[in-house]
């Protein structure tokens, strides 16, 4: 036996490489080909086919309406985490395991589930909808549904990420500084953001990925009204379900490109709070 090597690594050499190899051809396999086969497609037909395919009236208005629905979605959902993980993690209330349970609510439920739960509460013929209606409030295939859905499959991002950081570095820090006099909120913006910034601008990346990424709720509540209500996951779908496949891609090559991107950010993020923990 090697003996640089730890006491705990005693597997052969064999098992080593055996296992690094399944791994490398999982990676392979399930993600390195199948980033390359939607680039590949996507300029199958020459660039000019993808820039028209983007440049698309329709196109254009999945994109605005997914920036839009996360830009009104992440805001939210950080300010509720915030509040949420506040509440959990500083103080003792009647409540809070339930609080925790309903946080969690939404990663056991199906996002379609979650959508047929709207439109029987906010569709025409659903427990609220006509009355919305009869003040000329539409909900469902509109905007509002888009983002109610996107918003209940992605609220517990930022909160998931944020409880177990703020109950490992306690209290000790903000009760020093209201002991010194300082108020409520000029504790929490001087003492509690601070710490978990990192962890905050994490939820916000995986919040704002899964929102411009979110297909099974929306698609339930949107309608799939062309121009109007469709995303760009459900304008994806439509395109490939009428066999318009290098458009298809083109599009799904944008998503993809947002999915590097966050992992990007995410890597950057987890070194950066790495060498902050290493240098506290």
């Amino acid at each position: 036996m090697d003996a640089t090597r730890p006491r705990y690594l005693t597997e052969p050499a064999a098992v080593r490489w055996l296992l690094t190899f399944v791994a490398l051809a999982f990676l392979l396999l399930f993600l390195f080909l199948p980033l390359v086969v939607v680039f590949a497609e996507a300029f199958r037909n020459g660039i000019g086919a993808y820039a028209a395919a983007l440049a698309d009236p329709i196109a254009l208005s999945a994109i605005r309406l997914t920036l839009v629905t996360a830009a009104i979605v992440v805001p939210a959902n950080a300010v509720f985490g915030v509040a949420a993980s506040w509440a959990i993690a500083k103080f003792d209330f009647r409540g809070k395991n339930l609080l925790t349970t309903l946080i969690d609510l939404p990663f056991s439920v199906s996002p379609v589930i979650a959508g047929m739960i709207f439109v029987l509460l906010f569709g025409a013929h659903g427990l609220v909808g006509p009355y919305l209606l009869e003040r000329d409030i539409r909900v469902i295939f509109a905007l509002p549904g888009i983002v109610l859905a996107t918003t209940f499959v992605t609220f517990p991002l930022v909160a998931r990420e944020l409880i177990p950081l703020m109950q490992s570095q306690g209290n000790d820090e903000e009760e020093a500084a209201l002991t010194l006099g300082a108020g409520g909120w000029q504790t929490f913006f001087r003492i509690s953001l601070p710490k978990i910034k990192w962890g905050l601008l994490y939820g916000i990346v995986l919040c704002a990925a899964r929102s411009m990424g979110e297909f099974g709720a929306v698609s339930v509540v949107s309608g799939h009204v062309r121009g109007v209500t469709n995303t760009l996951p459900l304008h994806v779908e439509i395109l490939y379900n009428e066999y318009q496949f290098s458009a298809a891609f083109a599009v799904a090559s944008l998503l993809t490109l947002m999915a590097l991107l966050t992992l990007v950010v995410k890597g950057l993020m987890e070194w950066r709070s790495g060498r902050g923990r290493a240098r506290a």
